[in-house]
């Protein structure tokens, strides 16, 4: 959405930008009434922080799948703060967002299993202990089991970081992006269509895609906008 990020309060003056506090009380007097100073920004980023400290403290006296269900309920509420446009201008895509994805995911899929392999234990374990600071186990940690949890995540990472792209393109049109993201999506919506049941090589390759283009765009980098093009071209869903 486009919102006047800086704000000045009615009741005692202060000025303070959004963009920065993510709230519009006024940090010196509290008051709510204030106005915009600037013209109305595109802005979807919030200020959110993934912090799993007091996740992995429960793992000393609750059982693993409670301790998954808080696990998924702490990065559900974290991604749906997140956004990739801020004041305007465009963020990457982070790994912790990426992590916080998946951790979700696999965190709903421990809270419900009935009965758990120790490779997939160990692998939503380890995705708690480093989530947080955009850690997550590497494709070959990942059990056979547990695959679609990545497939999945890095679909629907894609999936948002690729329509806040298109609402950056609304004010910096780009034909060539705006082509590469309908044929990302394509991909994007045939891996999910297969509950992201793929390799972790396709799925990994899609992040790096959207990744180039964000490059592409916030840094004017037609590098990056040709090797995400390429990749693209040379794109193939392995089983």
């Amino acid at each position: 959405m486009k919102i006047r990020g800086e704000r000045e309060c009615r009741a005692c003056g202060t000025r303070w930008s959004y963009y920065e506090t993510g709230s519009v009380v006024c940090p010196d007097c509290g008051s709510i009434r204030s106005v915009g100073l600037d013209d109305p920004t595109e802005h979807t980023a919030g200020n959110a922080r993934l912090d799993l400290t007091e996740i992995r403290a429960l793992l000393d006296d609750q059982s693993l799948a409670d301790v998954a269900e808080a696990a998924a309920e702490r990065c559900r509420e974290y991604v749906r703060q997140c956004g990739f446009v801020s004041g305007g201008e465009l963020r990457p895509l982070d790994d912790t967002y990426i992590a916080a994805v998946e951790l979700r995911l696999a965190g709903e899929e421990v809270a419900r299993a009935m009965r758990l392999t120790d490779d997939e234990e160990y692998y939503f374990l380890e995705l708690l202990r480093g989530a947080d600071a955009g850690e997550r186990p590497p494709a070959d940690e990942v059990p056979e089991s547990m695959r679609s949890v990545r497939g999945l995540a890095y679909a629907r990472a894609v999936d948002a970081y690729r329509s806040d792209l298109r609402r950056y393109l609304k004010d910096n049109p780009d034909a060539t992006v705006r082509s590469l993201l309908t044929t990302l999506r394509d991909h994007q919506k045939r891996i999910e269509a297969l509950d992201g049941d793929v390799s972790p090589r396709t799925a990994g390759e899609l992040v790096y895609v959207v990744r180039a283009v964000g490059r592409a765009l916030a840094d004017d980098d037609e590098t990056a906008l040709a090797e995400a093009q390429r990749r693209l071209d040379e794109f193939d869903i392995d089983l």
